[in-house]
């Protein structure tokens, strides 16, 4: 390729960027104009999904996959071309470009990344539900799990969340709430091969979107709410009404840690304005029963403040080993000096 004159038009280039997560042919209005304004129209892709629906609105598109130095005859004279980029973008294309930049010989068009649509909140959980279908499939692992089997991985998860969150390890979070997030797709799609009851992942957000709307009629209702305390009465008074529970002790799992279980019989306990008192019995349990509600009146949480403490003992253990250690080294080093 020649050296463009300086005095000549250079043209224009325009790198159209879409998602997969959006439908074909959902394009914003500054695409359609640039696609068509343009002189020419290429994407290296003949199946690219947009194809069709710019064909369909009279946009002729050349299947064709430029070189850098092509691209650049293509807008001599002034020229707009509008490159439709592949799922993977134009790695070699845009590399191509800069390099001509850089050497200074050519007289560039002017370069516009486009984005023609972009990705609603959310639609990487499309990405996910994709990739569990294909892992469930064709992993010899994961196609052989079952809910049993799975179910202590959800109780690792949410312990490995909680730790994340009281270490404040931001990085850590968002590795844990993506495990987390992961057992719900992974339950999600072993449940979609029930021949009895099945059900999908889009059924499962479809059952807490409807009880999220129900249980917060003072933002999707005519309920008012003012205080954290009076959204939980909405919350436990529409809870109330769905499941017809005769006793407020109904829906606690006991299978949690003994800590949390307490507390929580204490706070339904308290909510419902129940006075309770608590069974005076000789032993430990009855003594940490005691404190667990103590503690829930006061507004602590009785698992993470003892896990907390359990923390500091373990950075105490750590402390006496390290100390040991240094003085048995301190030992030998003085015993090499006296020998």
């Amino acid at each position: 390729m020649n050296a463009t004159s300086p005095a000549a038009p250079p043209g224009r280039i325009v790198l159209l960027t879409t998602s997969h997560r959006v439908a074909p042919g959902l394009l914003s209005w500054p695409a359609w104009q640039a696609l068509h304004a343009a002189d020419r129209v290429l994407c290296a892709d003949g199946a690219h999904p947009q194809l069709p629906y710019l064909r369909e609105a009279g946009i002729a598109v050349d299947e064709v996959s430029p070189s850098a130095e092509e691209l650049v005859d293509a807008c001599a004279g002034g020229r707009t071309v509008v490159v439709v980029s592949t799922g993977e973008g134009e790695p070699a294309l845009t590399d191509g470009l800069a390099r001509l930049a850089g050497s200074g010989r050519v007289h560039m068009p002017e370069l516009e990344l486009l984005p023609a649509s972009y990705d609603l909140p959310g639609a990487r959980l499309l990405d996910l539900v994709q990739v569990m279908d294909r892992i469930r499939a064709e992993c010899p692992w994961s196609s052989q799990q079952t809910h049993k089997g799975l179910a202590k991985y959800a109780i690792e998860e949410a312990y490995e969340l909680v730790e994340a969150i009281e270490e404040d390890d931001r990085d850590e979070l968002r590795e844990e709430l993506g495990d987390v997030l992961l057992q719900v797709v992974f339950h999600s799609r072993i449940a979609e091969e029930d021949p009895d009851a099945p059900f999908s992942v889009d059924d499962v957000a479809a059952g807490i979107v409807a009880k999220l709307i129900h249980r917060h009629p003072h933002v999707f209702g005519d309920a008012t709410a003012s205080t954290p305390e009076e959204v939980k009465e909405h919350w436990l008074r529409t809870k109330a009404i769905e499941k017809r529970r005769t006793s407020v002790t109904e829906g606690i799992p006991l299978g949690q840690p003994s800590l949390a279980l307490a507390s929580k019989l204490a706070s339904r306990v308290r909510t419902a304005g129940l006075e309770v008192p608590l069974p005076l019995r000789d032993g430990i349990g009855y003594e940490l029963l005691t404190l667990a509600v103590r503690a829930e009146a006061d507004g602590v949480d009785p698992e993470a403040a003892l896990r907390a403490a359990a923390r500091a003992y373990r950075d105490a253990v750590r402390d006496v080993e390290t100390s040991g250690r240094e003085a048995e080294t301190s030992d030998a080093e003085k015993g090499d000096d006296e020998e």
